[in-house]
């Protein structure tokens, strides 16, 4: 048995490794471990809470994982509907579930479709749960299988709308009463994700002005990949400019990561949006906390963590990592450069609407629009500027080159001086004025992404070209 869980579950394309019979092999080996290794199975237990996404087929391979887990005696409750994951996990921990299971690629091209597991928590399986659920895998027999129908007929499986559980809880993190102040022009793009209507319901409910564009159920998002980062978000600036909104509000495919546009159709990338969110929560609500954040993103953060005197942690890419130090700290706010981001009270994992809500009610409390408030944090910390490069590449051994780039690290790269060295996902290089390079090579394939952020967008590009040919240099022998 080939499937593997990556860093946030098991990922296939749709009609070849991700078939029904896949499908319920790897329910049966979910069900397998919660009953042997978590205790769990009969239908007096707590709950299995199951969410999907808008791809095609998602709905039927829900109603096939919850025939399995049915025929394992577990109490399922599945979604009505399509809803977003940070919503299913939100309903994992309010139910008091004993885990929850999302039918989702989250951004991925839309012939993917995948499993992610959540814990009790809400936030996602640790990779030894996910290694024990893969170990069961290689032994799993036949799935067991109770009919949809009979299911739920007796009470096994029962449907219900997640989304008042999630408008609850999303008070207790939101000033709505603040937000609604502002009744801005908003533009929300789900882009056909499973976000849809989400945003729109609550802006709206709070006096806003709100068009949705891509709203509608379309498995092929359109012929692009669900991912809110500018190339695939041209609608979104024109229909912002169009409408003369204050701000574009767009979620990925299951509504877990963030994207913005300011009122003139600039697009405004999730380090700005980490970055402008933590100040807005110490400077304006007083909070306090740990900050985490993973390797790949913005010095901005570490920046206000030495202005506020806060602990910094800083992850290997992945929001599992964050997640972990979220469970186990203080910590007030983590994310990554992708646009997962949370805060302290809410699930352990990135959640898009969340992070959406929270711009929406800084610029009703400062009485400003984004493209105000990005020009204040770059005056307050200066300006900073980000860029990658995914290189496609034939197999290398990753550890060497990890091993040469530390051992043989330039002095200094595009005129700045190096002063320190983290080789705890790849080889990051941070120079004097808080540039930074990182050469990362891929954990599932062959590719070496290369990262950069610095003061201006010349530099930006200075420091990948020379990242690239560094790399090169050094995954050849010279």
């Amino acid at each position: 048995m080939s499937i593997q869980f990556g860093t946030d579950g098991w990922r296939a394309v749709i009609g070849e490794e991700f078939t029904f019979d896949n499908v319920r092999l790897v329910a049966q080996a979910i069900a397998d471990y919660l009953r042997d290794e978590r205790g769990g199975s009969a239908a007096s237990d707590a709950p299995i809470v199951i969410g999907f996404d808008t791809r095609f087929l998602s709905d039927r391979f829900a109603m096939a994982v919850s025939e399995v887990l049915a025929g394992n005696d577990f109490h399922v409750i599945l979604s009505r509907a399509d809803c977003p994951t940070p919503v299913v996990s939100n309903a994992v921990r309010t139910l008091n579930a004993q885990a929850g299971l999302m039918i989702t690629a989250s951004h991925n091209p839309p012939r993917y479709s995948g499993i992610k597991l959540k814990d009790p928590n809400g936030g996602s399986a640790s990779t030894g749960e996910t290694k024990r659920v893969e170990e069961k895998l290689r032994v799993v027999g036949t799935p067991k299988i109770r009919a949809y129908d009979d299911a739920l007929k007796v009470g096994l499986i029962a449907r219900t709308n997640f989304f008042p559980l999630y408008f609850k809880h999303i008070q207790t993190l939101v000033q709505m009463p603040v937000l609604s102040q502002g009744q801005w022009r908003v533009v929300t793009d789900p882009m056909h994700g499973a976000g849809r209507g989400y945003l729109r319901s609550i802006l709206t409910a709070a006096g806003c002005e709100v068009l949705e564009i891509r709203g509608e159920m379309n498995p092929g998002f359109g012929g692009i990949h669900p991912e809110p980062i500018e190339k695939y978000l041209s609608a979104l600036i024109a229909a912002v400019r169009d409408h003369h909104s204050d701000i574009g509000l767009a979620t990925d495919g299951d509504a877990d990561r963030i994207g913005a546009v300011d009122g003139v159709g600039v697009f405004i990338d999730p380090h700005l949006i980490f970055a402008l969110t933590l100040r807005y929560l110490l400077q304006e609500r007083r909070m306090r906390g740990a900050v985490v954040k993973t390797i790949s993103t913005t010095q901005m953060i570490n920046l206000l963590a030495d202005k506020y005197d806060l602990e910094l942690y800083e992850t290997p890419v992945g929001f599992n990592h964050i997640a972990d130090l979220m469970q186990a700290h203080d910590v007030l706010m983590g994310g990554e450069e992708s646009g997962g981001i949370t805060i302290r009270g809410h699930v352990p994992m990135g959640d898009g609407i969340l992070m959406g809500l929270l711009l929406m009610e800084m610029m009703s409390h400062y009485g400003k629009g984004l493209r105000e408030l990005v020009s204040d944090l770059r005056e307050e910390l200066g300006a900073f500027y980000y860029a990658r490069r995914d290189l496609r590449t034939k197999p290398f051994s990753k550890s060497e080159l990890v091993k040469r780039l530390k051992n043989d690290a330039p002095s200094h790269m595009a005129g700045r001086d190096l002063v320190s060295i983290n080789d705890r996902d790849g080889v990051k290089y941070l120079f004097d004025d808080n540039s930074w390079l990182l050469i990362r090579p891929s954990g599932t394939e062959p590719v070496l992404r290369v990262y950069s952020e610095a003061r201006s967008p010349q530099l930006v590009e200075e420091l990948l070209t020379q990242g690239v040919a560094l790399s090169d240099a050094m995954r050849n022998g010279n």
